[in-house]
């Protein structure tokens, strides 16, 4: 017996053949990522065994075979997440130091067997809530020098001691305080006199230890630029000539070594007469302008002095001020508007004066009028041939005057009397 087969229309095999591969193709031409988005994910019981390690901030888990893809996310609350990408044939992601103190949530994702692996872990600060150190700061000073302060958490028990390690940035290199600041027996702070070997980033720990209770630690990670404080400019001199007067200094000795256009001064240019009320307004000059001031010299040489203070180009974080610097005239004077005010004064007063006085003259006059001289015609007559006086112009008055009468006296002997 002979089975026929049926016969099988073409247009039909072709329509078949159409729609498988509209349903193939697709899939051939997704990338990894978007292959990676469509990986089941496997459930919680096949574990990876994570594990963080605070101090190293390393996350590890078991390595698993064929894995083929993974990445670390580390979540913070400050600065939100962190990505590290996971190469092949690695169980291991090590982040930059970060501050832990808050609390993190780590994320391990793998691809193995084109399924996706995905465990997360929780760190939580340990100890009893509020018994860490709190207001925690740092400032290098005088380029080698550096203090650390911190004060003791509100819940910390009486016997509460608190520790301060270092560790810069690349993890090589941990001390501990070497000199600790105490209040009441417990470590409040830090000084340190030897810097080298700290990076420009720095890892600040203090922890602590109690018998009461478990300490919760405090950290940070610290530019130590941003927390040094600059000191004064050096060979600061001040030059004046008829219109200007010319004020330069030497860059301030710092822990690394930097470029002028990394500072930035003020100045306070002050009068030595002049009150705390009338300062002048402090000028800020950039460390490009090549350490040096020019400004127009006062009208009146009076002395004056000039005060600097250095800080970062890129946050004004000042210094100290400086020893003022003496420049002008030694001699006080008087500025134009209290000359003006002494001669309007003056001009006031002489006229004042002048007329109280010629008042009293007039009132003198009246009350008391000059009495007339007694006419000496001996005198008179020698002054009036002394100044030469015409007489001519008395020559039309003549018989104008009374007549007088002449007596003559003729004196007349007395005779002797008869005996």
């Amino acid at each position: 017996m002979t089975l026929s087969h049926p016969s099988v229309n073409p247009l039909c095999a072709l329509v078949m053949a159409v729609l498988l591969s509209m349903l193939l193709v697709p899939s051939l031409f997704l990338n990894q990522d978007q292959w990676d988005k469509h990986l089941p994910t496997v459930e919680q019981n096949s574990s990876l065994n994570v594990k963080f390690d605070p101090k190293a901030t390393k996350l590890t888990w078991d390595c698993q075979e064929n894995a083929t893809y993974g990445e670390c996310v580390l979540i913070h609350k400050e600065k939100g997440q962190i990505k590290k990408k996971v190469k092949d044939k690695e169980c291991q992601c090590t982040f930059q130091d970060c501050s832990l103190h808050g609390g993190v949530t780590l994320t391990v994702e793998v691809n193995i067997n084109q399924r996706r692996i995905s465990e997360t872990l929780v760190y939580l600060n340990p100890g009893r809530e509020g018994t860490a150190a709190q207001n925690f700061s740092c400032l290098i000073y005088n380029a080698d020098f550096m203090n650390c302060t911190w004060a003791k958490g509100q819940a910390a028990p009486n016997d509460v001691q608190y520790f301060l390690y270092i560790r810069d940035s690349k993890k090589k290199i941990e001390r501990e305080c070497p000199h600790y600041l105490k209040d009441s027996g417990t470590h409040v702070g830090c000084h340190l006199q030897d810097l080298s070997g700290l990076t420009s980033y720095s890892y600040f720990l203090v922890n602590g230890t109690s018998q009461e209770a478990g300490i919760q630690f405090f950290d940070s990670v610290l530019l130590l630029k941003e927390i040094e404080q600059y000191n004064p400019p050096n060979n600061i001199t001040v030059h004046c000539n008829e219109s200007h007067c010319f004020i330069r200094w030497e860059k301030p000795r710092t822990r690394k070594t930097l470029s002028i256009r990394e500072f930035q001064y003020q100045l306070d240019i002050q009068r030595q007469s002049d009150t705390g009320s009338s300062r002048n307004q402090l000028i800020v000059v950039s460390g490009d302008m090549g350490n040096k001031y020019s400004f127009p010299r006062p009208g009146l040489r009076a002395k004056h002095t000039v005060k600097i203070r250095t800080a970062d180009a890129r946050k004004a974080h000042w210094g100290a001020w400086s020893q003022p610097a003496e420049f002008g005239s030694a001699e006080p004077e008087s500025s134009l508007v209290h000359v003006y005010l002494l001669v309007v004064l003056g001009t006031f007063v002489c006229g004042l004066t002048i007329s109280c006085l010629f008042k009293r003259f007039l009132g003198m006059h009246r009350l008391f009028p000059p009495i007339p001289r007694i006419k000496d015609k001996l005198n008179d007559s020698h002054q009036i041939d002394h100044q030469q006086i015409l007489w001519e112009k008395f020559a039309h008055d003549v018989g104008k005057g009374d007549k007088e009468e002449v007596l003559a006296v003729e004196e007349v002997a007395e005779a002797p009397a008869n005996a």
